[in-house]
């Protein structure tokens, strides 16, 4: 489907770019912002593809009925199960529960919406960087750039644990970007630093 995703972004006008060597992709959490439209999901996949990054997504088990489980499967979803085949009994947490997907998979590109919706949300949620800390992987910042039409890979972030201090240095990555809907967009207000430009939200 490479070349279906080629023509897709050659028809609508984008471009793509990666910041850094592709081997930080094959196993990582994926997030990738701004997200202010339906039609960032299409040229996030589509950039993604020319750029080799198989992306997956996590979804819960219970929604993988038929007839849409097998075609949820084709589209990169994997179903999330809370109750370890060990111990049925006992719940683990979603973060848990999604972080061992990497000890079942030799290679996984997560992607992961932080903001968590197309509407304006001033907090992110922050799961995906306790699933990346929990797994041990790194954090690939991917953008959509409206004003430039350019997506990418723009950065790697590897979590050392300081939540403050890793938040801060995504915010100020994404400060630079602006969504299909600009006033859609913001950054998590409780780690902008005094480096990051509101004017750039």
């Amino acid at each position: 489907m490479k070349w279906l995703s080629k023509l897709y972004l050659k028809i609508t006008g984008w471009n793509y770019k990666l910041g850094f060597e592709e081997p930080h992709y094959k196993n990582c959490v994926m997030i990738c912002a701004p997200h202010t439209s339906n039609w960032d999901f299409p040229l996030a996949l589509s950039i993604m593809d020319q750029l080799g990054a198989r992306s997956r997504y996590a979804v819960k088990k219970e929604a993988f009925v038929f007839p849409l489980g097998p075609i949820m499967k084709k589209l990169g979803c994997i179903p999330i199960d809370r109750r370890p085949k060990t111990d049925r009994d006992k719940k683990v947490s979603t973060v848990d529960a999604i972080a061992s997907l990497f000890d079942q998979y030799d290679e996984l590109c997560l992607l992961i919406a932080a903001e968590g919706s197309r509407s304006l949300r001033e907090e992110w949620k922050t799961g995906f960087y306790y699933i990346a800390l929990k797994a041990n992987v790194p954090i690939c910042l991917g953008y959509l750039d409206y004003d430039n039409k350019v997506g990418g890979i723009g950065k790697v972030i590897h979590p050392c644990g300081d939540i403050d201090k890793d938040m801060a240095e995504i915010m100020n990555f994404f400060a630079q970007f602006k969504g299909k809907f600009p006033h859609k967009f913001s950054l998590d207000r409780r780690f902008i630093s005094s480096d990051s430009s509101e004017e750039d939200i």
